[in-house]
């Protein structure tokens, strides 16, 4: 017999959402720390790279930060690349919000602060699942990844000098192992296969051409346009049924 689940418990739904929350502390701590090493040896101190984690709060976008700071560039420029990379983030609010429309505005801006890769990756397998993504559960997801996030990145920058070159370690290739785990979660959606492929593609072809990080946003919008386009299988099933 299958448990009946109380989605109105809170303070079970946020237990629920802390333990789903452990392999991703887990899978995260490295690339954490790797980041809080590599923002002192850019010049950091220990102070603005704890700050960063904990205002940012998003890896990929901090790791472009760290690499543009020392180089001579218009803030504005700084800025742009950071919201470049970080535009993902507002296609994943655009998604999440259709699973969290029944929170108040309020709470719907406080939840998509914490609204990085592998947060959007629980709620939208838990969506998937058929259960509602409660805030209760949300934020015992969010909250465990948020602080061992940002202590992960002071202890990066208090002890990681200690490893004085890690990327002969590999480790600066923890980034796209991490989001190629992300993407291969989602590989029994529609047209999952085409999309992937189609990013990919634009998104080196940009990166030669356009340069980085804005190869990024071009393959993700690249990846949208053909999902948009496609026509779904429901659609097409119509059509030939009309020619017939």
């Amino acid at each position: 017999m299958s448990e009946k689940i109380d989605f109105n418990d809170t303070g079970a739904e946020f237990r629920r959402g802390m333990r789903r929350s452990i392999p991703v502390v887990i899978a995260a701590a490295p690339f954490g720390l790797l980041y809080g090493t590599l923002a002192v040896g850019n010049g950091l101190t220990v102070g603005e790279t704890v700050l960063m984690s904990a205002t940012i709060y998003a890896g990929a976008s901090q790791m472009v930060g760290i690499e543009l700071f020392g180089q001579n560039i218009a803030p504005w420029m700084l800025v742009m690349s950071i919201f470049a990379v970080n535009f993902r983030h507002v296609l994943y609010s655009a998604v999440s919000g259709r699973a969290t429309r029944h929170w108040s505005r309020l709470k719907r801006y406080l939840a998509f602060f914490f609204l990085v890769d592998p947060q959007f990756a629980e709620a939208e397998r838990r969506v998937a699942e058929g259960r509602p993504v409660t805030l209760a559960w949300y934020m015992g997801l969010a909250l465990p990844i948020y602080l061992f996030w940002v202590a992960e990145a002071l202890v990066g920058a208090l002890f990681g000098q200690l490893i004085p070159n890690p990327e002969a370690l590999g480790f600066d290739f923890l980034l796209p192992i991490y989001f190629l785990g992300l993407v291969m979660e989602f590989r029994d959606r529609p047209l999952w296969l085409p999309v992937v492929a189609v990013s990919a593609t634009v998104s080196i072809a940009a990166y030669y051409t356009v340069g980085s990080p804005w190869h990024v946003s071009i393959g993700a919008v690249a990846g949208i346009a053909l999902a948009a386009f496609w026509p779904s299988q429901g659609a097409a099933r119509e059509l030939e049924e009309r020619q017939a």
